[in-house]
């Protein structure tokens, strides 16, 4: 049977067919004239800034940080030329292979490795990444002989921030180091953008902002693989500001060279101005290695010894002021006309409270006799400001010490200053959950109890009582240079406590006869000088001892032994300079503390005052 086609059916199949490929031709055409007006007309504009992106790039240009002189233009950190062993991933055939190798030549430590493949997988991996910085000359010559072996590895230069004075000054100038992770968050990404490190501690961590300078860029021509093709426009960055300080280096030195063989904190200041001559924290420690990343054995070592040697001790230490507190006491009788100068008061060798059996004992067994308020700076005399502590009590003790700076922090611009502790009743009762008792008035008077001081403060408090109640706040940075100006350190703030002058000379006579007097408890510095030096020793106690106990000090571990403090100012009749020393486990004010006071204030006043 044969099927009779319908040609007419077929050719109207054939011509929707045509017809529907037309529409479906031409709806998908207009679409697409469509998108190109918009690109072409509409979003131009858009698309061509997303082009020219993504063939310029923004490459910052990090500045070069600021120098730091001391007062005499000597350089305690500058940026001094560094080798960088470099690699270049991309030109690298085998990378773990040609590490193993450079970490047999030239002994890396596996953390530096380490280090290394962290940097290089956060980077394009045509981008030359360190992995040596520092290289010494050991190094650099082995690596020479070979360089050819080692295709993508080579040395290159970098600035490095380096600390010529090393620990003599670390505690102070502090350090810089890697930025980490939760530092990264509180920069600002366009002035950091670029840089590495940052600083840590000292005056390289309080003055960051004018030190780091500001970050310029480069227009970057790229292709797409983001190699580089052209500059195209360059902002050069603004250098960190030179910073000058009132530190004297040579100064510093004698200070901490004094101090050999003990722990301990030296702090001088100008009397005048309130700069810091020298501010010593023994012992140091280096802070090079933490520039180019100090190992963990060797940080661990700084952290886990017993001296500290991380531990500001002129700004955070606390230590109890001992016997150099009675000069303010004494001021303080006078102030508020507890005592007068000629007032006699008998020193058995004890003091008892009125109905108690307890003897607070002083320093000399025996006692000192009948004595006047000179009589009692000059010998130490513990039994006099018993007696004048209970009379003042410690409401008055508390609200004249605390003009004096004492239980505040000083305003150093420096950060990390702890503030002391000046007790009070409100204090004991807010952190004991305990009232005041007398006998803690009577040993707060000879420095002892909760009282606690740093150096700083100490010095401070003897620059202000040199100064007849002037106050002054110590500062470390004197000026600030840029490119095209000078600008003053830190805005300081003076005030004046409101003193009878009779009263403050008859305390300064009491301490000028600490040191030129034949019964002085620090009369063995007073030679090869034609000026006179206003001294106050101290020995605070760090064990305690019981009512009928003997102190024998060769008896107890040197870690208990007493402190050794002196606080100082000279010339007496014109002051330039106050010194404040505090020797950890010294044991004698007059024999170990007052010798290094003395050595500061015979450098610094020797132009003038020669013989």
């Amino acid at each position: 049977m044969y099927l009779i086609k319908d040609h007419s059916l077929e050719n109207r199949i054939f011509l929707n067919r045509i017809i529907a490929a037309f529409c479906l031709i031409t709806l998908l055409s207009s679409g697409l004239i469509i998108r190109l007006i918009y690109l072409q007309i509409v979003g131009n504009e858009h698309y061509s800034l997303l082009a020219k992106d993504n063939s310029i790039k923004i490459v910052p240009l990090v500045p070069t940080r600021g120098m730091i002189y001391d007062r005499n233009g000597k350089v305690l950190a500058e940026n001094t030329p560094s080798y960088s062993l470099e690699l270049i991933p991309e030109k690298i055939t085998n990378i773990d292979e040609t590490l193993l190798r450079l970490q047999t030549l030239l002994e890396i430590p596996a953390d530096k490795i380490e280090l290394f493949q962290k940097s290089r997988k956060r980077q394009k991996r045509f981008v030359s990444t360190p992995l040596l910085l520092s290289m010494n000359d050991e190094e650099l010559a082995k690596f020479a002989v070979v360089r050819p072996y080692f295709p993508g590895v080579d040395i290159h230069t970098r600035l490095v921030r380096h600390y010529p004075y090393s620990d003599l000054a670390a505690h102070i100038i502090g350090y810089v180091s890697r930025i980490n992770e939760a530092e990264l968050k509180d920069l600002p990404i366009s002035e950091y953008r670029g840089s590495t490190h940052i600083g840590k501690l000292g005056i390289e961590s309080s003055y960051e902002n004018d030190l780091h300078g500001k970050t310029g860029y480069a227009e970057i021509e790229t292709n797409v693989q983001a190699r580089l093709l052209n500059t195209i426009n360059e902002v050069n960055p603004d250098p960190g500001a030179d910073l000058y300080l009132t530190l004297d280096i040579d100064l510093q030195k004698t200070a901490y060279d004094a101090l050999t063989g003990y722990n301990g904190a030296a702090v001088a200041i100008d009397i005048k101005t309130g700069g810091v001559l020298a501010f010593v924290s023994r012992p140091g420690f280096d802070p090079n290695p933490f520039v180019v990343g100090i190992t963990n054995d060797a940080y661990q070592a700084l952290q886990k010894s017993e001296n500290q040697p991380l531990y500001n001790r002129a700004l955070r230490g606390l230590y109890p002021p001992g016997s150099t507190i009675k000069p303010f006491i004494a001021l303080a009788g006078l102030e508020f006309d507890a005592i007068t100068p000629e007032q006699q008061i008998n020193c058995p060798g004890y003091y008892q409270l009125p109905g108690v059996d307890h003897q607070y004992r002083d320093w000399k067994k025996g006692g000192h006799g009948s004595v006047n308020l000179n009589q009692a700076i000059t010998e130490s005399c513990d039994v006099y400001f018993y007696r004048l502590a209970s009379m003042l009590g410690i409401d008055h003790m508390h609200s004249f010490l605390q003009k004096f700076g004492f239980g505040e922090k000083t305003g150093i611009d420096l950060m990390g200053e702890k503030t002391g502790l000046l007790p009070s009743r409100e204090w004991k009762l807010a952190q004991k959950k305990q009232s005041w008792y007398p006998g803690e008035t009577l040993i707060t008077g000879i420095g002892q109890g909760y009282l606690q001081v740093t150096p700083l403060q100490l010095a401070r408090a003897t620059a202000t009582l040199a100064n007849h109640g002037h106050i002054v706040t110590p500062f470390l940075v004197d000026k600030i240079v840029r490119a095209h100006e000078t600008s003053p350190g830190p805005e300081t703030h003076q005030n004046t406590i409101a003193l009878k002058k009779a009263n403050i000379n008859t305390v300064i006579d009491g301490m000028i006869n600490v040191v030129h007097s034949q019964h002085g408890t620090a009369k063995g510095i007073n030679t090869n000088i034609n000026y006179q030096i206003a001294g106050k020793t101290g020995t605070a106690q760090v064990l305690g001892i019981k009512q009928n106990a003997k102190y024998n000090e060769n008896s107890i571990d040197f870690k208990f032994r007493d402190h050794a403090l002196f606080i100082s100012f000279a010339p007496a009749n014109e002051p330039k300079i106050a010194v404040a020393v505090i020797v950890e486990n010294g044991g004698h004010g007059g024999s170990v503390a007052a010798p290094i006071a003395g050595q500061v204030i015979k450098q610094y006043l020797k132009d003038n005052y020669e013989n």
